[in-house]
């Protein structure tokens, strides 16, 4: 377990609230900080603006279309109260939308920002374009350092020389709990602090275990 003593490592992990394979990776990171010296800050990357442009087949992109209510308004809140906010507002968004199996839209958004104490009448924000600067800021720092291949998840680390270390993953389901959250955390540290460590892969035969 953590020690009291020790001071936590500051983690960032970049979500789009639509992604199950970022859901399952988040809820990871959670079980991580309870084994390990290690506080989560969550921030928002958006699959609607890594897509932009890009020829992606019909219903993908219906998707990304209705994409990027849940990132503006995740901007929204993070510019009303800090970013503080988005670690509940991710867990209630998340909850509805992976668990809940509901549909995007203003009814879940204002359900959402009620879970996590916020206004609801943020949920506006879902069709405003004014908030996407702010989104492509966020989106662009959490990216920039792993490269546009990739979606989410993505996390930025300390390395083993405490330099800053980013990269995308893991994909993992069911997430991990306890001790296990612990291996997987101190092994996917250890090959991303690598130089010139790229990938490990392999055929994925299970899709997002909620449990």
């Amino acid at each position: 377990m953590t020690s009291v003593s020790e001071t936590p490592s500051s983690v960032g992990m970049w979500f789009d609230p639509i992604c199950p394979w970022a859901w399952m990776t988040s809820r990871w990171l959670l079980e991580v900080e309870k084994v390990r010296p290690v506080k989560v800050d969550f921030h928002v990357m958006s699959l609607s603006v890594l897509n932009q442009g890009r020829d992606v087949p019909e219903q993908y992109q219906a998707l990304m279309e209705r994409g990027w209510g849940p990132v503006r308004v995740c901007i929204a809140a993070a510019g009303k109260y800090g970013d503080h906010v988005l670690r509940d507002l991710y867990t209630a968004l998340g909850t509805r939308i992976h668990l809940g199996k509901q549909e995007l839209g203003p009814e879940l958004y204002a359900a959402a920002l009620t879970d996590a104490g916020l206004d609801p009448a943020l949920a506006s924000a879902a069709t405003e374009t004014a908030y996407d600067d702010l989104l492509v800021e966020s989106h662009n720092a959490g990216m920039k350092p792993v490269g546009t291949d990739v979606g989410t998840p993505v996390i930025h680390a300390p390395g083993p020389d405490g330099e800053r270390i980013a990269f995308f993953g893991p994909v993992v389901t069911p997430a991990p709990k306890g001790d296990a959250a612990g291996r997987l955390w101190d092994g996917v540290l250890l090959v991303a602090g690598i130089p010139g460590f790229y990938e490990l892969k392999r055929s994925r035969d299970l899709g997002p275990i909620f449990d």
